[in-house]
């Protein structure tokens, strides 16, 4: 089966519009069963003036009640290169997102409280430190007196700490046995079909509803040309970005060795009208 590929902004936002992929997701990943999910994309715009370049750029938020009353608050970003602005920018983003108050239907209506916040990262890039392709990183209490677990949660604590589950693609591997490898393998950058790596072929049977689901979407999304056209102009924009950070970071470069080698020359200046004054001093010494 022809697939698009869903690490693009545009085509991961058509997925995650559909309720039932929002649940399998992000329960598959989380490992829990996910009863409601309500998904907020918070799109902007990245502009650069000088070059008079706008991208489309999506941050996902997700509402999500994993039983009665147990409400969670999902971050879901794609960083598809090493990137340090990048990194930066999703650092901002997670403190705008601990500053906002959240909204839940309760029995009594709705309510205004601060959910605990759980991160999902879609790295295109290795970790070098971490080999295998999906990780997660949970919180233990510790009893410092006694080094002891303590099987007990904090409101509290929740509210100011979050677990945080990371997926390299680069490292996904062809297995499809359990439902977390069946889910990796819709991401797994193998088997594309173009120049541009947009489009794949998905060469697993499936027999997941979650998969199904999810494949069908990336099917029609390959194979409309219009929504394909959508892929390649948000892989245009990306690309011209990044040719303009890499070039801004060249310019850096070039200056700060520019700069350093008038320092030098300005050092060595001084040690050698140090060196005259210190001359001059011996000499007038001796007179």
């Amino acid at each position: 089966m022809i697939i698009a590929n869903p690490i693009y902004d545009v085509v991961f936002k058509r997925m995650m519009e559909d309720d039932r992929v929002a649940k399998f997701f992000i329960g598959t990943l989380l490992n829990e069963a996910v009863e409601e999910v309500k998904v907020k994309p918070q799109e902007f715009t990245y502009t650069d003036r000088l070059a008079g370049l706008a991208v489309y750029r999506v941050d996902f938020v997700a509402t999500i009640k994993t039983d009665p009353g147990n409400y969670k608050k999902v971050l879901i970003e794609i960083q598809k290169a090493k990137n340090v602005i990048d990194l930066m920018r999703f650092r901002n983003y997670l403190a705008e997102q601990y500053k906002k108050e959240d909204e839940i239907e309760t029995v009594e209506g709705k309510k205004k409280t601060a959910l605990p916040i759980v991160t999902i990262y879609l790295l295109g890039f290795t970790l070098p430190e971490i080999e295998t392709s999906a990780v997660s990183v949970k919180r233990d209490y510790v009893d410092l007196n006694t080094n002891k677990v303590i099987g007990k949660r904090s409101d509290f604590i929740e509210q100011l700490t979050h677990d945080c589950f990371v997926v390299q693609l680069p490292r996904i591997q062809t297995k499809y046995q359990t439902r977390l490898d069946k889910l990796l393998s819709i991401f797994e950058q193998a088997n594309f079909v173009d120049d541009k790596k947009i489009i794949k072929q998905f060469n697993h049977e499936v027999d997941e509803q979650g998969v199904k689901t999810i494949t069908d979407i990336l099917h029609y999304i390959g194979t409309d040309p219009g929504e394909k056209k959508q892929i390649e102009d948000e892989q245009e924009a990306w690309r011209t970005v990044d040719a303009m950070f890499e070039e801004k970071t060249e310019k850096l470069r070039r200056e700060l060795l520019i700069n350093k080698k008038e320092l030098e020359e300005k050092e060595k200046a001084l040690e050698e009208k140090d060196k005259l004054i210190e001359e001059l001093k011996r000499k007038l010494s001796e007179k």
